[in-house]
């Protein structure tokens, strides 16, 4: 499912417009974007955490000259399911 089929059901299910389930949803996701970015969390009771984590530097290799580089540490987002969310897949 991508992007406009979730807004396309969720839109069906509410009755609303396309046009304002879009917007919502924009809103939503821009929030969880500025807060992560922030390095805060975003936690959604029965759905699951968004939240941030840092990857440590390391080193890697070039795999056309096999010569080494140096990898930096990074921030990269993560989501951890909530329990409702792993009941409903299972």
């Amino acid at each position: 499912m991508n992007k406009t089929d979730l807004v396309n059901n969720i839109s069906e299910k509410s009755g609303l417009a396309k046009k304002d389930v879009e917007t919502v949803l924009n809103g939503v996701l821009g929030e969880i974007t500025d807060a992560l970015s922030k390095g805060d969390k975003v936690q959604l009771i029965g759905f699951g955490t968004f939240e941030t984590r840092k990857r440590s530097g390391r080193t890697g290799r070039n795999p056309q000259s096999g010569t080494p580089i140096e990898i930096p540490e990074s921030t990269v987002p993560a989501f951890k399911a909530g329990n409702k969310l792993k009941e409903a897949v299972n």
